[in-house]
């Protein structure tokens, strides 16, 4: 299969490759089929994959979508641009792109005014004394106390601050000024005789104003390095103090309010819908960036209750559920909060503990009885109490958990289980235009962005009630050309094999089937069910039709013996494996038919590192269903496809996957680079590497630590095919946050280099230093662009496949811009937000936006345009494939189940260096010899 882009000026006939990597069309219009530049189509069909059906649901549609006037001028800030050498690190932007059918967004970006003379007093705060016990929850309450005083009082309505260490002020605070907050629990009306005071004390560091913010939003390149963070930061502070006080905060900018809806996502846990908020610098404007965003929370209740519900249910509660568990009491007369350290494996009547006082040890359930008599412990000797940590005088503190309280809005941040994901995802799907008029109608006013804010008042700042008009463009899809059979239309980033073959398709060889028996009642019966035999003839001639290799007769079936337990599934399977095929007569491939997704990482890696057999899994419930069962076929088939191209360019992808909240402390980091390993970009084998992270150690390197090494093996693999090396190498990073530009930069930008000069030996004539782009691909960020018109949208609301937007809310002066790909099945659509961190290539704006949208219909696995551009997308895949061969560690049922009570924080680092060499162990040499250079991830 190849991608063949719409002909243009400049565009040679037949296959040809993506813009950015023919060289023929650097930025050249298209024409024709496609429409011309920034104006209507030429052709309407690649149009005609918009709404035509029922109308979708635009969100303030009767409202005329007029641009901000400031944008006039954006054609001024690319000539000052232009008289400033070029630069290949962090280049500014070249240019803006002008390929498509122009068209109107809306964007959920609130204009933010500053008054004329805006000036900010900003101060450091310190609470003392210092102790161990200066959590950032004790410092919140603190905080909450300050407020409550009468020497804080009179500032009140002109201040905002961090509950922790900065407080920004709109009028000078007199100096030295320090507050006692005598400390109180919540529900206690006056503070006990021995109670701590807190002294909090309010240091002057500098004035902030607008002057230096408004150089930097219009673009001046003198002023790009200018450090706009502390007053962007002080913003952020203001636009969020509402929400602070009256919604909860979880993460940094996200918060979420009582009133919200609940949504029930499993045993002890529900969703409620909140809002994002951050304040973000666009040209000549700045920003409040809002989106709606969901999070779990705990359902409030009473522990032991809880407790009683998981043994009903599923024999106990999970330690990912109690790990790190807020609880509160009021036995002692007043809410008292503690954090569960640990269940334990013993009832009050059998748990016993040093009380000062006794000489002898004492039952939590005696201890009760004597201290409150008037609390009856019904689940005494039934259930098990918590461990909360140590007591003042330095005992252990253990609380039945009848007397415990789950307090509301209290987050959860462990992973959720699949059936709460798939309700969280439910929940959250809703359509751009129901997600914009929740921004407008619910967001703002809960956020308190209204004229009612009494300090954005005092500091004179507005926010606007309208969302920005940005302009955007709608980017013609590529046509898609097989060997035989008529181009399939392409419909909103999609098309399907019927009647076509590959270019260059696969020979499926000696291929064999493994039938995987657990029971289940979708299985097949066995090697003589006619069902199967069915199946496989179908999905033979699927993949003939497409004009893959076929032998004649049905495949090999190795079937395994009934699967007693999930505990003795894998040497099952490894026992039948091993007995089935020979190390010298391996199959090309074996088709996998799972039973369910349990078995699937212990299979990989049976496969993968073990036996070194590709494979190719199938969940049966889906293979028998004969809806769809076709397109599930051909994404099967499709695994084997390739294309072509004539430049001697390299795609690289590089991601990292780090453990979660589910992994043993010192699990490791995998990092996966892909790369393509011919000039037909249709094989992306990939390099794994075990590393370190600050889990393992404190000081451990968070970015690519192996690259150098691993890229010189995809180099060599590309030199064995191509006989030459690339002369240009684009990578795509994936993974990076905004904030780690510089550290791609600074700490895997000299490991691609010493990759190259690797090739710089006696044997290789001349100097080989090919050029260099790096992009990084980001998905996590709150940018969305809902559509102004019926006609730009599909179905379902979301913008159509190939929308890209690179003015109104991009950076002023990094080269970036968001692409949506892909067509949004279920909620509203995010792009892919790309910036160009580095360039010797000097890539314009349509030759990367296009190159990128076309080469993102060259995903391997599935007839359709893709989110993420592939080489990104495979070093995803590859990385999760790798998570599999350590599924023991990175997803342990019991991660957090043991306890770290009484360990030294050496014992605790010695544990975490165990754990890792124990990952070492289980790694050997990764994947075996017979797959490194295959797609074997897929």
């Amino acid at each position: 299969m190849s991608n063949q882009p719409s002909r243009g000026r400049g565009h040679a006939s037949g296959r040809a490759a993506p813009h950015f990597l023919g060289g023929r069309n650097r930025g050249g219009p298209l024409r024709g089929r496609g429409g011309n530049r920034g104006g209507t189509p030429g052709n309407r069909e690649w149009q005609g994959s918009g709404n035509t059906g029922s109308a979708a649901e635009v969100f303030n549609a009767d409202v005329p979508a007029v641009l901000d006037a400031r944008l006039a001028s954006c054609d001024a800030l690319i000539e000052s641009f232009e008289k400033v050498p070029k630069t290949n690190e962090m280049p500014l932007r070249p240019n803006w792109g002008t390929e498509g059918q122009a068209i109107m967004l809306r964007a959920n970006f609130f204009p933010l005014e500053l008054p004329a003379k805006f000036t900010v007093y900003d101060y450091d705060v310190a609470i003392t004394p210092k102790d161990k016990r200066l959590s950032s929850p004790l410092k919140a309450r603190i905080f909450e106390l300050l407020e409550g005083s009468s020497q804080y009082a009179p500032y009140v309505g002109y201040v905002a601050h961090d509950r922790s260490q900065r407080l920004v002020s709109a009028k000078m605070l007199p100096q030295p000024l320090s507050v006692d907050i005598p400390f109180l629990e919540e529900g206690e009306a006056m503070p006990r005789p021995n109670a701590q005071v807190y002294s909090v004390e309010f240091t002057f560091v500098r004035v902030l104003n607008e002057v230096e913010m408004k150089k930097y939003l219009n673009g001046s390149p003198s002023n790009r390095g200018d450090d706009i963070a502390p007053l962007l930061s002080a913003l952020d502070l203001l636009v969020q103090k509402h929400a602070s006080k009256a919604g909860v905060r979880v993460g940094s900018n996200r918060y979420f309010f009582p009133s919200m809806e609940r949504y029930s996502l499993d045993l002890g846990i529900e969703a409620c819908k909140g809002f994002f908020v951050s304040v973000r610098p666009t040209y000549k404007q700045l920003m409040v960036n809002i989106n709606v965003c969901m999070a779990a929370f705990y359902v409030p209740g009473n522990l032991a209750e809880a407790m009683l519900a998981f043994n009903n249910r599923t024999g106990g509660m999970p330690a990912e559920f109690s790990n790190r568990l807020q609880v509160i009491t009021r036995h002692l007369g007043y809410t008292k909060k503690y954090t569960v350290r640990q269940i334990m494996g013993t009832p009050a009547s059998r748990t016993n503990f040093k009380y000062k006082g006794r000489k002898d040890m004492i039952s939590v359930e005696n201890y009760f009885k004597e201290k409150y008599p008037e609390i009856t412990l019904r689940h005494a000797g039934t259930l098990p109490v918590i461990y909360v940590g140590k007591t003042q005088d330095g005992n252990d503190n253990y609380l039945p958990a009848e007397i415990c309280e789950i307090p509301p809005n209290q987050a959860y941040r462990a992973i959720l289980s699949a059936d709460a994901t798939s309700a969280m995802l439910k929940a959250a799907s809703n359509s751009p235009a129901k997600n914009a008029n929740s921004i407008v109608h619910e967001g703002l006013p809960l956020l308190g962005l209204g004229d009612r804010n009494e300090t954005l008042a005092n500091f004179g700042i507005s926010v606007s009630q309208a969302m920005a008009v940005i302009p955007g463009r709608l980017l013609p899809p590529p046509q898609i050309v097989y060997k035989s059979g008529r181009p399939p239309v392409v419909n909103e980033g999609s098309w399907n094999l019927k009647g076509v073959g590959f270019h260059k398709p696969a020979s499926m060889g000696n291929w064999a089937v493994l039938l995987i028996q657990a029971g289940f009642t979708e299985e097949f019966g066995g090697v003589d069910d006619p069902a199967l035999h069915t199946f496989l003839e179908d999905f033979k001639t699927c993949c003939q039709t497409s004009g893959m290799i076929a032998p004649p007769g049905l495949p090999r079936i190795i079937v395994t013996p009934r699967l007693p337990s999930p505990q003795h599934a894998q040497s099952i399977i490894e026992n039948t494996l091993a007995d089935s095929v020979q190390p010298e007569q391996k199959p090309s491939f074996i088709l996998v038919l799972l039973p369910d997704k349990s078995l699937y990482s212990g299979l990989k890696r049976l496969c993968d590192v073990r036996f070194g057999i590709h494979t190719v899994c199938m969940f049966v419930k889906k293979a028998r269903d004969q809806k769809g069962q076709l397109q599930y076929f051909a994404n099967v088939a499709l695994k084997s496809m390739r294309w072509l191209n004539e430049k001697k360019t390299m795609f690289v992808g590089i991601d990292v996957t780090h453990p979660s909240p589910k992994s043993k402390k010192g699990a490791p980091s995998i990092a996966a680079v892909v790369a393509s390993a011919d000039d037909k970009f249709g094989q992306f084998p990939a390099s794994l590497r075990l590393q370190t992270n600050r889990n393992v150690m404190k000081d451990a390197e968070e970015m690519t630590q192996e690259l150098t090494e691993m890229l010189v093996e995809r180099l060599v693999a590309y030199k064995k095919n191509v006989q030459a090396l690339p002369t240009r190498v684009i990578v795509y990073r994936d993974g990076v946050s905004e904030g780690q530009y510089k550290l791609v930069l600074e700490k895997e930008l000299p490991q691609i280099l010493a990759a190259f000069d690797r090739f710089n030996t006696r044997d290789q004539p001349g100097t080989y230093r090919p050029s260099l782009s790096i992009v990084v691909c980001g998905k996590r960020h709150h940018a969305r662009f809902p559509a102004t018109s019926a006609e730009h949208t599909t179905q379902n609301g979301n913008t159509l496949p190939g929308t890209v937007v690179d003015k109104g809310v991009t950076d002023i002066y990094n080269f970036d811009f968001y692409l949506q790909a892909h067509k949004g099945l279920q909620g509203t659509v995010r792009p892919t937000h790309y910036t160009i961190v580095y360039d010797e290539n000097r890539l314009d704006a349509d030759t990367i936006q296009t190159g990128i949208h076309n080469t993102s219909y060259l995903y391997a696995r599935a007839t359709k345009a893709v989110s993420l551009v592939p080489p990104a997308y495979y070093a995803d895949l590859a990385c999760e494939r790798a998570r599999c061969y350590l599924g023991a560690l990175l997803d342990s049922d019991d991660a957090r189940s043991a306890s770290s009570k009484g360990k030294s924080k050496g014992d605790q680092e010695a544990e975490r260096m165990q754990v890792y060499e124990q990952a070492v162990k289980m790694w050997g040499n990764g994947v075996h010899d017979d797959l490194k250079n295959s797609m074997f991830y897929i």
